[in-house]
């Protein structure tokens, strides 16, 4: 049996002031820093076989937080890079809502037949991700794998993993620095936890809805 962890990286000042980040280098936050280390002191107890990390710093230093007391070092991997929002990237929900006010409207209930303008679809964040997390369970065979990666791409994972289309991706929520499990043995997949932020209580820190 592999178990995955899919892990969404820590905050970000962007997730903070709700700014579309996208593949913009957006580095960790204070309380990110720490929501990162509380994942891998969280994670600690759990034998991780390898870690992958999406090539942005966000979740490549969370990653790092995860697979450095374990002694392992982090895959850097593009194919689990954030969401590319296009122009949508470095403007605020608020700008977004102002520039954008129909596009926002089918992101909200049509998120599968949207592309940004400039940027991807759902479905071609599922073209690249997909297939490389399937890849990593056939070749890990037996173990844990841990993905590091953002929003978007997790729940798209998410919704691929439970057989889902990418219709039902605001029927997934995903916090900041939030883990998701899936057990995969005998032909199936089942999802064991989700959206676990347990590790983030002494923090005692809310983060935005979704953002």
């Amino acid at each position: 049996m592999v178990e995955i962890i899919l892990v969404r990286h820590g905050e970000t000042e962007w997730n903070a002031s709700q700014v579309f980040r996208g593949r913009a280098d957006v580095p960790l936050n204070t309380n990110g820093l720490r929501q990162a280390e509380r994942l891998g002191e969280y994670l600690g107890s759990t034998k991780l076989d390898i870690v992958y990390s999406s090539p942005l710093r966000r979740a490549v230093a969370t990653a790092q937080a995860i697979a450095g007391p374990q002694g392992l070092e982090v895959n850097v991997v593009d194919n689990l890079t954030d969401f590319d929002y296009g122009e949508w990237q470095g403007l605020s929900l608020g700008e977004v809502r102002e520039r954008y006010p129909e596009l926002y409207r089918d992101w909200q209930d049509t998120p599968e037949q949207v592309r940004m303008p400039g940027g991807e679809t759902l479905a071609e964040v599922r073209a690249r991700a997909m297939p490389f997390v399937e890849d990593a369970v056939m070749r890990c065979g037996e173990g844990r794998i841990c993905f590091v990666s953002h929003r978007v791409v997790a729940k798209v994972l998410i919704c691929a993993l439970l057989g889902l289309n990418d219709s039902h991706f605001w029927n997934i929520r995903l916090d900041t620095a939030g883990i998701t499990r899936f057990s995969c043995g005998d032909g199936r997949v089942v999802v064991t936890a989700h959206n676990d932020t347990s590790h983030l209580r002494p923090l005692a820190a809310e983060p935005p809805p979704d953002f």
